[in-house]
């Protein structure tokens, strides 16, 4: 990308954890973006308002734009920012993926050189509670952003999926396994969103790149994902949530490392689905929160949970396609990032005390 002459990139789900990283990578390599969020509490709002203010200051913002963002105003289910602004090569409107006249609006109004698509409603639990809505974002929002690119002539589309498809699958995971079992409404949606994506491949032509990340952390990351829980239970002394006895393990993979994959995706592949994940044996939970407690010189609080029916106890994935397709391997190893985290966390510490779990 960076030897090409300025593209513009429409990026969704932009105040999400991935995709912000992403919108600030491409940024720095010379590209103009559209980022789109709807800006749903799924979870603590803060977290969003952080991201979008980094992105928006990263882009060349002022003063007085960043002042528009509060992270001490604002409450864990409603949003303090504005609701669109333009800064340098950034644009970003509050939008929903599920509103398909919004979105041939917008791709009437710019010729989009390809579509990062990570709008998506995440979390294996949750979507037991709320099945619907994750099929009307994950599934019906993805047949949307296809009708748009076949309607405007964008040809490329890269869409995040998810590991939790591999549920029963024998390690280490490879994109070849038959995922056709999945065990979480949330997977059945990914699963879903994949297979319109190949419709659309072969009846349009469009390329797509499916990438299914590894259970991804970092700094100012999800709160319902268990690292940054772990953290902030930890240092607050508060007891864990520990679903089983912590044996479970995943292959944890750092946030860049996840973004730079990503990008690297927007190459032509035709149709392709690629792993990116740590690549290496799964790190068990006990492990991590071992990690968590030396660096901050705390013990942990333990309370012991069962192991949820939808959860996987293990996962780990084959990166070899990625490698070849991509030249893409991880960079940052699970423990160098975790200390990353750690001292966002600690930096940040003043507001993340206020962000509910």
């Amino acid at each position: 990308m960076t030897d090409n002459p300025q593209q513009t990139i429409l990026v969704t789900g932009a105040a999400g954890f991935i995709a912000s990283r992403c919108a600030e990578m491409l940024l720095e390599q010379g590209q103009r973006v559209v980022a789109v969020d709807n800006l749903n509490s799924y979870y603590d709002l803060r977290l969003k308002t952080f991201r979008l203010r980094e992105l928006a200051r990263k882009a060349g913002a002022d003063a007085k734009l960043l002042d528009r963002f509060s992270l001490t105003g604002t409450t864990a289910d409603s949003y303090v920012g504005p609701d669109r602004f333009e800064v340098g090569a950034l644009r970003f409107l509050r939008l929903d993926i599920e509103d398909a006249e919004a979105l041939q609006a917008l791709f009437k109004e710019y010729r989009f050189s390809a579509v990062l698509n990570l709008a998506a409603r995440a979390g294996v639990r949750y979507s037991m509670i709320d099945p619907q809505v994750y099929m009307t974002t994950n599934a019906m929002g993805t047949l949307n952003l296809l009708d748009c690119m076949r309607d405007h002539d964008c040809g490329k589309l890269v869409l995040a999926s998810t590991s939790s498809l591999y549920a029963g699958q024998p390690m280490p995971f490879t994109e070849e396994l038959p995922v056709n079992t999945p065990i979480s409404p949330y997977a059945a949606s990914k699963k879903a969103a994949e297979v319109m994506a190949y419709s659309y491949h072969y009846l349009y032509g469009l390329d797509i790149s499916v990438v299914r990340y590894f259970t991804v952390f970092g700094p100012c990351g999800r709160p319902d994902m268990s690292i940054f829980r772990f953290i902030k239970w930890i240092d607050e002394g508060t007891p864990i949530e520990l679903f089983g006895d912590g044996s479970q393990s995943r292959d944890f993979t750092y946030v860049d490392d996840i973004a730079r994959g990503t990008l690297a995706a927007m190459c032509p592949v035709g149709y392709e689905v690629m792993n990116l994940g740590g690549g290496n044996n799964p790190i068990a939970l006990t492990e991590i929160i071992a990690a968590i407690e030396k660096a901050l010189g705390k013990k942990a609080r333990i309370d012991h949970k069962p192991f949820h029916k939808a959860d996987i106890m293990e996962t780990w994935a084959d990166i070899s396609k990625a490698d070849r397709l991509l030249d893409w391997q991880p960079r940052i190893s699970p423990f160098e990032g975790l200390q990353q985290t750690i001292d966002w966390y600690l930096e940040n510490r003043d507001w993340l005390k206020d962000v509910e779990l």
